[in-house]
C-alpha cells in the first residue's frame, strides 16, 4: 500500500469511527469536495461539512475497499448505511469516490452516486415520484447548504 492509498484508508477508518478530525486532517488546507447533495465545497466548508454529518450521524455504519491510488489520484468504493434524520428512514448509500492528492494529503475529494435511488431510501413517496427531477434535487441542496451554513454559524467559535 503507497502512502496516497495509506492516507485514503485513514479517512475512512475515521469515517467508521464518525472521528470529523481525524478525517479533516487528511484533507489539505485548500480541499475541494463535491457530491450530489454538497455540490462544490472548498477548505472550510468541506471540514465543516463533515463535522456536521459526523456530529448528526444516527445508526451509522461504513464499510469501504477498493482504494487504488497512484503520485496524483486515486480512488475508493464507500456504502454507508444511516437513518436520515429528516424523515428517520433508512439509508444505503454507495459511493464511488474520487480523489486528487498534492503535499501529502487530498485536495480533491468528489463523491459520486444514484441521487435517485438515495432520494427514494431517504425521502420515500416523495423521492420515488420526484427523485429524477431537477426540481427535487434542487430543493434537496437548497436544504443541504442553509443546514450546513446553520452548522457553521452554531460552531463558528470552534467548539
Amino acid at each position: 500500500m503507497n502512502l496516497h492509498e495509506e492516507l485514503v484508508q485513514t479517512f475512512y477508518s475515521c469515517f467508521q469511527k464518525l472521528d470529523s478530525e481525524g478525517m479533516v486532517q487528511c484533507y489539505h488546507r485548500d480541499i475541494w469536495f463535491s457530491d450530489p447533495v454538497f455540490p462544490e465545497l472548498r477548505g472550510d466548508e468541506a471540514i465543516s461539512m463533515w463535522k456536521m454529518l459526523c456530529s448528526q450521524a444516527r445508526n451509522f455504519e461504513l464499510s469501504y475497499g477498493n482504494i487504488h491510488c497512484g503520485d496524483s489520484q486515486g480512488s475508493a468504493n464507500w456504502e454507508a448505511i444511516y437513518t436520515f434524520s429528516r424523515t428517520g428512514r433508512k439509508v444505503h448509500n454507495i459511493i464511488t469516490a474520487e480523489f486528487s492528492f498534492k503535499e501529502g494529503k487530498i485536495i480533491r475529494h468528489q463523491d459520486s452516486f444514484s441521487f435517485w435511488k438515495w432520494s427514494r431510501m431517504a425521502l420515500g413517496p416523495t423521492g420515488v415520484i420526484l427523485g429524477w427531477s431537477p426540481l427535487l434535487r434542487n430543493a434537496v441542496k437548497k436544504q443541504a447548504a442553509q443546514n450546513l451554513k446553520r452548522y457553521r454559524y452554531k460552531h463558528q467559535d470552534g467548539s
